[in-house]
Formats: C-alpha cells, structure tokens, sequence
C-alpha cells in the first residue's frame, strides 16, 4: 500500500510540475500586418494598439510573460502564408493575430488553424470564414465584411437615395463589401465598377462616372486607395455635386492626409473615437497620449484582439496546452472591449452595433462623428451556413 501511496504522490507531484513549467513559459503571439509601402500606416496603427494592450496588461498576457513577433505581409497572400509558416515552425507561436486584407487572411487562417493554433483576426472579416469554412480555433474581434456595408445600404434606402454608383477594389473583402451593401440598398444601380487592388490613379474612373451623372456614390478604398481616391474626387469637382457614401475610406489612417476633402463625407462602423464608453474612452486617451495621434477602428480591433488572447490564457490558468478550454473562454467575450458588450455567433464574429458617421470640422481637424446607431446587435448574414454548435 506504502508503495501505491507513494507513487501516486510521485505522479501527483510530477503533474504538478508539468502544470508549473507550462505556467512558466511565456506565450508567443504572431501579429501579421501590413507594415511596407502605401498600406503601412494601417499597420502601425495596429501594432501601436497592440503595444498599449501590453502596457495595460502590465506587458503580460494573461499573467504570463509575452513575445509578440510582428512580420509584415507586404499586402501579398503569399507572404502572409510564408510568415505564418515561419512564426508557426520557426517561433512555435501560440496564437496568430491580425491581418488588414481578406485575400491574405484566406491564405492565413487555413495554415494556422490547420496547424491546431488559435487564429485572432483584428480586421480581414471574408464571408467564407464566417460560413462554411468556420473553424473552432478562429475568431475575429472586428466584424464580417459584408456587415458595415448592410449598414451603409439600410441607411440609404431608409433616405430613399437612388441612382447609385457603386466602386471598390477588385479582391474578395471589395466583392464583400458591394454584396453586404447591396443585401439592404435595393434602389437603382447606375454601375459596379471594380479597380486593382492598390490602384492610386482613378481619374480614368472618376471620369467615367462624372459622365454617367449618378446621384450618388459608394465606395470601399481603405488606406492610401481611400487617399488617393478622395482627393482626385474633390480635385475633380465631384464632391459638391455627387454625395459621397462609403466605408473603411474615409478614417483616422486616412483622414490626416486628406483633410478637407472628406468633409461631409458618410462612414458606417462599428467603432468610433467618440463612442461614448468606459474602456474605448480609455484606449484613445492612452493611446493619444502615448503615440500623439488619434487611434482607428484598426487599432481598436488590434487592442481588443489582445485582450481577448488575454481572457482565454487567464480562463485557463496559464496552461498553454490547454485550447479547448482557451476556446471556450473566448466565445463568452469576458473582457472589456472597445465597442462595448459585445457576444460572439456560433461562428465567433461579433453581433454588434452599426453606427452611421460624418466627416465634419473639429476644432483642430477634420474628424468622424457618429451620427446615429443603424443597427443594434447586428448578426453577419453567414452563420447559419457555419456548422459549428455551441
């Protein structure tokens, strides 16, 4: 009997121990953004949200120490595959997060979640990983692509606008955002023009819609398309006579560069710098006091994707090994996010509000206000096709 006891206390103590080292060892995060070229600034908007999610976590994720690898996808998705594998084989990362574009999370999610390894996307939202191809161990803390649009679409048929002009770029988030508009927009179509992705001259474009005389127009240019095609829309005299409608085009990534010429301009989001809550008032005065400019939504998704990893390591003590359990922390969304209470779908993207915002003058700048809620707990329109059940 001495023996049995004595070897089950050995047992016990060596469980013990396993649980301790695991405890010990520091987690790894891969965050893949774009942080090269003309998109960069969406990048570093994100990595800077990341880094303040660290000071206010003490710079330990879920109470353990932290690593985050940063590595740039250059707006390709096959380097954002390439990076993947290596923070996955190379850096043995725990979790993966990030990534701006839908082409380059299509690329990505399959090899992490394939990999066994917890996905956090913090802004790419394509229909497919909301529907069939949903996968336990991906979540999103941004939204589905075709959902900002919904809320842009709704307002405009709520105004009665007709005659629309609608533009984006040619890749699967711009076919996403012209379907998600069009779900709840069922006045007259003028044209869908499509354009490359990373296309900065649209006077060709401009051109041709000045001569088909729409009443309005919609468009999806995040980043330095939205810049570019802001500008030469205002240079062009279009911006007094053709109402503009848009999302993710006209933000703060944008915004310090285009000034005047997105005012009176319309957004749908999700998230604002003035939403008017505890933990989002918080994130943009640190993180304007820290970095001295004014965070987006792409920092807001970035900061709360932090925080989500957070509450799941927590959840489970630390034990690393432990995804089911890190898995079903995170569907409850126990952490304080930017947007709100917010709860995750069987197929973990966010049921969330829509806001309707404008471009207006500030006492220093131009910036974006909200003007109305759009829709309240907002579901994405592909969670019945995502088998999961929880």
């Amino acid at each position: 009997m001495r023996t049995l006891r004595g070897a089950a206390v050995l047992a016990l103590v060596a469980a013990l121990m396993a649980v301790q080292a695991r405890a010990a060892e520091p987690v790894k995060i891969g965050f893949i953004t774009t942080l090269s070229g003309p998109a960069g600034v969406i990048g570093k908007h994100m990595k800077d949200s990341v880094e303040l999610a660290l000071d206010h976590l003490g710079r330990k994720v879920g109470g353990l120490d932290t690593e985050v690898i940063y590595r740039d996808d250059q707006r390709k998705a096959d380097v954002g595959k390439q990076v993947a594998d290596e923070l996955l084989k190379k850096d043995r990362v725990n979790f993966v997060a990030g990534i701006i574009w839908s082409n380059v999370m299509l690329a990505v999610a399959p090899t992490v979640t394939g990999a066994g390894t917890l996905m956090v996307g913090t802004n790419a939202g394509p229909h497919e990983l909301a529907g069939k191809m949903c996968n336990e161990l991906y979540f999103t803390t941004s939204w589905q692509n075709d959902q900002t649009p919904e809320a842009m679409g709704k307002h405009m048929q709520d105004q009665k606008i007709t005659d629309v002009y609608v533009m984006a770029p040619n890749y699967a988030a711009g076919k996403d955002m012209v379907n998600g508009f069009k779900r709840y927009f069922k006045g007259k179509l003028v044209d869908e023009v499509y354009t490359k992705l990373g296309q900065q001259d649209y006077q060709a474009e401009i051109t041709a819609l000045r001569a088909a005389n729409p009443k309005a127009v919609f468009v999806f240019y995040p980043g330095d398309m939205g810049i570019q095609f802001l500008k030469q829309y205002a240079q062009a005299g279009l911006r007094d006579q053709i109402p503009l409608f848009s999302v993710y085009t006209v933000d703060e990534t944008t915004l310090p560069a285009v000034g005047d010429a997105a005012l009176g301009n319309f957004e749908a989001r999700y998230w604002s710098p003035d939403l008017k809550n505890e933990a989002s008032q918080k994130y943009v005065a640190d993180f304007k006091k820290k970095f001295g400019y004014t965070p987006s939504y792409y920092g807001a998704q970035s900061y709360d994707g932090i925080l989500l990893i957070d509450s799941a390591i927590r959840a489970v003590k630390g034990d690393l090994g432990n995804k089911k359990g890190m898995v079903a922390a995170m569907r409850k969304a126990d952490f304080k996010s930017t947007r709100g209470k917010f709860t995750y779908n069987v197929n973990h993207h966010p049921i969330e509000n829509f806001y309707l915002l404008k471009a207006v003058k500030g006492a220093s700048e131009v910036e974006m206000q909200i003007q109305k809620t759009v829709f309240e707990n907002h579901k994405d329109a592909y969670y019945q096709d995502c088998p999961m059940k929880w």
